[in-house]
C-alpha cells in the first residue's frame, strides 16, 4: 500500500545579506547551508492499517507526508502509494488519497459545505449514486446535515473538521493522510471523529497515516507507531512493544475482598495501601504482570484488579530525549517475563 525506501529530503536555506549593497551582491552570489529534513527512512504500511506518525514540530513529519501525497519531490530514496510514484504521477494518485490538514481547510470559505462536496463531486469525477450514497453515510456519522447549507466561514471549529474529513473520502480513497484532525476540538468533538475514523477503517479497509501531537489519538486509533526525531525514524513497531521497551516500572492496583495481615509479594512492592486496598510497583523484568496477578489470586480473594501502564506522552518523550536508549534497548534480546505481557 505504502512502501517507502532510504527516502530523503533536503532543502537549501539561503542566507540574506543586509542592506542596499548586500542585496546588490546577492544577485550574483548568494551563500546557503543544507537543511536535513528528512534522512534516509524506510517503512511500510499495508492495507487497513491506521499507523500514527509522530514526533517533535520540525522532526520532518509534515516534509514526509508532502512527499507522500506529490507535493514535494525526494532528494533521494523512493516512494510509492498505490503502486504510484506521488510526485511523478500527482493525478493519478490523488484519485486514491484523501488529505486532511487540521489547521488549513480544503473546503471553498464562502460557499455552503453542500456546494463544496458537489464542486468536489465535478473535480474528483465522482458519480452520482456513489456521492448520495457517501453524502447520506457520513450524515449519519457526523451529522453534517445539521449545516450543509451553511458557508464554511460560519462553521465551528468542530463542525469544519467533520465537513474537512467527509469531503476527504467523498472519493472513496484507500488511504487517508489526517495531520492534526482534533487539533483546538472540544472531548466530544474529538470522540466523534475518532469514532468516525474507526468505522470508516473497519468497513472500508480506508489505511490511515494519522499525524498528531494529541497522545490520546494515538491511544485510542494507533495499534503501530512510528516515532521520527531530527529527521531520522526513531522507532517503528506496535504501541504495546514501545511501552514493554521503554518502562521499567508498573503500578498493579487490587481491592482485596478483605483486609489481609500480610499481602507482600516477592519481587513487588507496596507503594499504597489502606483497609483492603494496595497498589504494588514491579518491574516486567523481574515479574510479567500475568505471574504477579497469579501469584496474588493464588493466596488472596479480590474484588477487583487493573494495571496501570505507562503514560504514552512520557514514553514518547523518553524516546526524543535518549533515542540512544531506545536504539540499544531494539538489539537487546526480550526475556521470557517481558515477552508474557
Amino acid at each position: 500500500m505504502i512502501e517507502v525506501d532510504n527516502l530523503s529530503k533536503t532543502f537549501k536555506v539561503y542566507h540574506h545579506r543586509k542592506g542596499f549593497f548586500g542585496s546588490f551582491a546577492n544577485l550574483f552570489s548568494r551563500k546557503h547551508r543544507v537543511v536535513q529534513a528528512v534522512d534516509s527512512i524506510s517503512f511500510t504500511v499495508e492495507r487497513g492499517e491506521i499507523v500514527g506518525y509522530l514526533g517533535p514540530n520540525g522532526a520532518g513529519k509534515s516534509t514526509t507526508i508532502k512527499m507522500l501525497t506529490g507535493i514535494l519531490v525526494p532528494t533521494s530514496g523512493s516512494v510509492t502509494v498505490n503502486g504510484y510514484i506521488p510526485h511523478r504521477q500527482r493525478k493519478e494518485n490523488a484519485k486514491h488519497i484523501g488529505v486532511v490538514f487540521g489547521q488549513r481547510s480544503h473546503l471553498w470559505f464562502d460557499l455552503p459545505v453542500e456546494e463544496s462536496f458537489e464542486l468536489l463531486q465535478r473535480i474528483y469525477g465522482i458519480p452520482e449514486t456513489q456521492y448520495r450514497y457517501n453524502v447520506e453515510t457520513f450524515d449519519e456519522l457526523l451529522s453534517i446535515g445539521d449545516f450543509f447549507r451553511t458557508p464554511v466561514r460560519q462553521l465551528s471549529l468542530g463542525q469544519r473538521m467533520r465537513a474537512d474529513i467527509a469531503a476527504a473520502l467523498l472519493h472513496n480513497p484507500d488511504v487517508l493522510f489526517l495531520d492534526e484532525p482534533t487539533i483546538g476540538l472540544d472531548v466530544v468533538a474529538k470522540a466523534r471523529i475518532r469514532q468516525f475514523i474507526q468505522k470508516i477503517n473497519a468497513e472500508r479497509q480506508v489505511t490511515v497515516v494519522l499525524t498528531t501531537h494529541d497522545l490520546d489519538d494515538v491511544e485510542k486509533l494507533c495499534k503501530r507507531v512510528i516515532l521520527i526525531d531530527n529527521a531520522r525514524l526513531r522507532f517503528d513497531g506496535e504501541l504495546v512493544t514501545l511501552r514493554r521497551l521503554l518502562s521499567t516500572e508498573r503500578i498493579l492496583s487490587v481491592d482485596y475482598a478483605e483486609a489481609y495481615p500480610d499481602v507482600s509479594i516477592p519481587s513487588a512492592h507496596i507503594v499504597y495501601q489502606e483497609e483492603a486496598r494496595v497498589q504494588y510497583r514491579f518491574s516486567p523484568e523481574e515479574i510479567s504482570t500475568a505471574d504477579l496477578i497469579g501469584v496474588i489470586l493464588q493466596r488472596f480473594k479480590i474484588v477487583d484488579i487493573s494495571v496501570q501502564e505507562p503514560d504514552i506522552e512520557e514514553l514518547i518523550k523518553t524516546v526524543y530525549e535518549d533515542n540512544l536508549t531506545l536504539e540499544r534497548k531494539l538489539t537487546e534480546p526480550i526475556s521470557s517475563n517481558t515477552q508474557a505481557n
